[in-house]
């Protein structure tokens, strides 16, 4: 985020939710002082760090973005906003590319990018690796599900209005294949087909689905 050629950078703030992580995240975050406004607050299970994040944001628009996202599109964040404003949508997000792994983890990252478009027309979703909201909007919607376990961005961006949602055509933001790695790339395709089956049984989320198997589970 420090190479975003956005013209408020260094005076936009930039919360950074931490559930407690033993790799040196506040320190990392620290060495960023002098390029970023960046603020190091309590976090939890996804849900409660990016809404805990949310209220304190006083600006017109708000980006979540996960922590091993990786923007090498200089240009990205402005030009997530200017389509927001061009659009006046509520709700932007970007594609998935994989920065590492084999030929299946970058068929699974292309099969949600085409889900995505697709599900655009009738159904919009979106993933937390990228996503920007209104603040106004996020905040009437009631920001993410605090008693889901997984998949919260998820059932956020299904109450936005199709025509309220984008994809930022070229957007593109990198991650790892370290998902895929630790929890099994059919486990990872399995969720991703029940998620969508159960799109309308909001109880479905609030059990873990072993989602939290692999992973120690944030403190709420």
């Amino acid at each position: 985020m420090s190479r975003q050629d956005t013209p408020q950078r260094q005076r936009t703030k930039v919360y950074l939710a931490d559930a407690g992580s033993t790799d040196r995240t506040r320190e990392i975050a620290q060495s960023y002082k002098d390029k970023l406004d960046i603020e190091v607050i309590p976090g939890g299970l996804p849900s409660v760090g990016r809404n805990a994040g949310a209220k304190l944001a006083t600006t017109k628009y708000v980006l979540f973005i996960d922590a091993d996202m990786e923007p090498r599109d200089t240009t990205l964040v402005r030009r997530s906003v200017e389509e927001m404003e061009r659009r006046r949508l509520q709700c932007l997000t970007v594609s998935i590319a994989c920065s590492n792994g084999i030929l299946f983890d970058h068929a699974l990252y292309a099969a949600n990018n085409l889900a995505q478009r697709l599900a655009s027309w009738t159904q919009p979703f979106g993933t937390g690796m990228y996503m920007m909201f209104e603040r106004e909007a996020f905040e009437r919607l009631g920001g993410f599900d605090e008693k889901a376990l997984y998949a919260e961005d998820y059932l956020l961006t299904k109450k936005v209005p199709v025509m309220r949602f984008g994809i930022l055509w070229g957007g593109k933001v990198y991650t790892t294949n370290r998902r895929f790695a630790k929890m099994g790339r059919l486990k990872i395709l399995r969720m991703f087909l029940w998620t969508a089956l159960n799109s309308f049984n909001k109880k479905h989320f609030y059990k873990d689905q072993d989602y939290w198997t692999e992973y120690e589970k944030p403190t709420k």
